[in-house]
């Protein structure tokens, strides 16, 4: 099931707060499946080390995912994605380094422009600086262009449609935290899996709630 090892990686402790989130979402014996799905049975129970070693391969970060729509299809395996990535981000990728200044007061009183405009780029610096992922962010007239190179999230697949739904409800809960409890819109406009040569996530400065 895992596609071929990338070379390319995570540290084990975003692997970790990710895997943990998947269990909240889906409880201890959807996880195991998935985990045996994925070909990943040896973290069953032995979660990946709470440390920074860049250690968990994006090909395994990828079978997570794939396992998912196998198990419960496209549609379901797409909610159960955003759910896992919004959690992954509320349990504990907003504690990363550069994401700590975005919790001060002084912060918090910015007009929500100035939010997105610091607390994007820091979303980005984190996975730039702690993994192998590189992620880029643009400005433009009515929204952010959010740009990962070297995706984790679809490392080898080859499908017809968008697929990094886990990055999207990250992203979600990001700019959720970051503006104070708004909801934005993020569209994957293009998918490395589906021939794309990036994955680009289109975020629209007006919130939606």
């Amino acid at each position: 099931m895992s596609p071929e090892k990338s070379g390319l990686y995570y540290p084990n402790k975003i692997a970790r707060i990710y895997i943990m989130a998947m269990e909240d979402v889906m409880g201890k014996n959807g996880l195991n499946a998935i985990l045996n799905l994925a070909g990943l049975g040896m973290y069953i129970d032995n979660y990946p080390a709470d440390n920074l070693e860049r250690q968990f391969d994006f090909s395994d970060f990828t079978a997570l995912n794939a396992a998912l729509e196998d198990m419960y299809g496209p549609r379901g395996g797409r909610g159960l994605a955003l759910r896992a990535g919004r959690a992954c981000f509320s349990q504990g990728l907003k504690n990363f380094g550069a994401l700590a200044g975005v919790g001060d007061l002084a912060f918090k009183v910015l007009p929500l422009g100035a939010k997105l405009k610091m607390g994007l780029p820091a979303m980005a610096t984190i996975f730039t600086n702690f993994s192998d992922q590189l992620s880029e962010v643009q400005e433009h007239d009515d929204h952010y262009t959010y740009t990962i190179k070297r995706c984790p999230v679809c490392w080898g697949r080859k499908t017809d449609k968008s697929v990094c739904h886990a990055a999207v409800g990250l992203l979600q809960e990001g700019l959720r935290w970051v503006s104070g409890g708004h909801e934005f819109r993020v569209v994957e406009t293009e998918c490395h899996a589906k021939g794309d040569e990036y994955c680009v996530f289109v975020i629209y400065k007006e919130p939606i709630g």
